[in-house]
């Protein structure tokens, strides 16, 4: 009988043993600490080439040696020839070192064999939000391209993984390179300066009081050569429609400049008022000369209408956060006119100034910030206002001057002074990094994404019952 009661107390330590150690092996195990390659980086189907331009310039924190897990095909290929490009060239070379598991099975190779602890995520966005949770359930900090969820179906499942990302105790985060524009960080500024600007508007759904608009290009050069995109990028299933990819920008730029460091809540502080969405026609020629393939596959014949591909890439959102009425319009055009290139504006409204960028033929195509007074605010008043400003503003950006256009100022900020688009990723990068040392991600982050997501999968909705 004591026998017997010992084999059954040996039983359960060995049971609480293995329950304990499975346990400690779901979480994360890596204390980043800052030091030299301790970000191991595993890249995951890198359909995108989001995915490459992450690694475009060395970091101290990434690991030379970077884990690729995909299908074999054009993506993966297109992904080894941008790193090799950045390895080969002749200034500031790179020094990657890529580890390649090629086939089908991918995902789960990678999640048995885990040999780095950051995934980053950019290709098709139909897996995406599924390998976005099973990633962290694995014990693994995410960081992802836009969009995470591109439906309402993954948006349920982008809540899942926020929930395990928090009992794993790792970070997921998305990658919103618009923040890191100086345009945008100084609007912000002004903004926030409530002798100058006042007040954010209320508005109305006619005349909102925060208004945005994207355009963008099929058909572009990326680092220096013609952006070939996969097929599938032109599958609304499979890429997402405007209003849930390019969209996910123009409101985290919402959330960020407009409601800064507060928490929104989707259930409490939104309210979706319309949403809209329309084609980009596109012809065999040219789908052809974006992807390289010859002939439309069967996936995109439910698209195709006479001798045109039809692609759900356009779409305006109107709602409200706090009862500010705001409206997005994302535009894709197959090819930018001669000298231009992607696109961006908006309109914020305060109770005594507005603030603009503007990148229209008149601008060179080149982004500018623009300031006006509300018409009822005495311009005495308003250019001391403006002029104290612009003296803060110079204290951390010196190369600023304020030039009168227009019956507007302009913040005239030198070209030179301006990073580049491709370059803000690893500015996302390494404030990332950052939060993975210091574990001090700001509590706004994670329901702020959620109500980026909740807005635009819910406009999604919305814009196909218009139809």
């Amino acid at each position: 009988m004591i026998q017997q009661i010992i084999k059954y107390i040996s039983y359960y330590w060995i049971i609480v043993a293995f329950l304990l150690l499975t346990s400690c092996q779901q979480k994360s195990d890596t204390k980043f600490t800052n030091a030299k390659g301790e970000v191991k980086l595993i890249v995951v189907a890198p359909g995108h080439f989001h995915a490459d331009l992450l690694l475009k310039s060395n970091s101290d924190r990434i690991n030379d040696t970077v884990f690729v897990y995909a299908p074999t095909g054009n993506e993966l290929n297109q992904h080894l020839s941008r790193i090799e490009s950045y390895n080969n060239r002749v200034e500031n070379p790179t020094s990657w070192k890529e580890i390649i598991y090629s086939g089908n099975d991918f995902m789960n190779r990678m999640l048995t064999e885990k040999p780095g602890n950051v995934v980053l995520l950019a290709g098709n966005n139909q897996m995406k939000t599924d390998f976005i949770l099973k990633s962290v359930e694995a014990g693994l900090n995410v960081l992802s391209d836009k969009p995470m969820a591109i439906n309402s179906k993954n948006f349920k499942r982008l809540e899942q993984a926020f929930q395990q990302a928090k009992k794993k105790q790792v970070l997921l985060y998305d990658i919103m390179t618009e923040r890191y524009d100086i345009l945008n960080e100084i609007e912000k500024i002004l903004i926030r300066d409530k002798e100058l600007f006042g007040e954010i508007q209320k508005g109305t759904p006619d005349e909102p009081a925060v208004s945005l608009e994207s355009t963008h290009h099929f058909y572009k050069n990326v680092s220096g050569k013609p952006l070939v995109r996969p097929a599938w990028y032109y599958d609304v299933e499979q890429q997402g429609e405007g209003i849930v990819d390019i969209a996910t920008h123009l409101v985290d730029l919402v959330n960020w400049q407009c409601f800064p460091e507060m928490v929104l809540d989707y259930t409490k502080d939104v309210e979706l008022v319309s949403a809209n969405h329309w084609t980009t026609d596109l012809t065999l020629q040219q789908f052809s000369q974006s992807t390289q393939v010859n002939e439309f596959p069967e996936y995109l014949n439910k698209y195709i209408s006479g001798d045109l591909l039809k692609v759900y890439a356009n779409g305006e959102i109107h709602y409200k956060i706090k009862d500010v009425n705001i409206a997005l319009k994302v535009i894709w055009n197959y090819e930018a006119p001669e000298g231009s290139g992607d696109t961006y504006s908006s309109i914020i409204k305060g109770t005594k100034a507005v603030c603009k960028i503007i990148q229209n033929k008149e601008q060179n195509y080149i982004s500018q910030l623009y300031i006006q007074k509300i018409k009822e605010v005495n311009q005495a008043v308003f250019e001391t206002n403006l002029k104290n400003a612009i003296k803060q503003l110079q204290e951390t950006y010196p190369f600023i001057t304020l030039i009168p256009e227009n019956e507007m100022y302009k913040i005239e900020i030198p070209v030179e002074n301006r990073e580049s688009h491709e370059a803000h990723f690893s500015l996302v990068g390494e404030k990332y990094f950052d939060f993975l040392v210091n574990r001090d991600m700001p509590a706004w982050e994670v329901p702020n994404m959620l109500t980026k997501y909740f807005i635009t999968t819910k406009a999604l909705e919305l814009a196909q019952l218009s139809n």
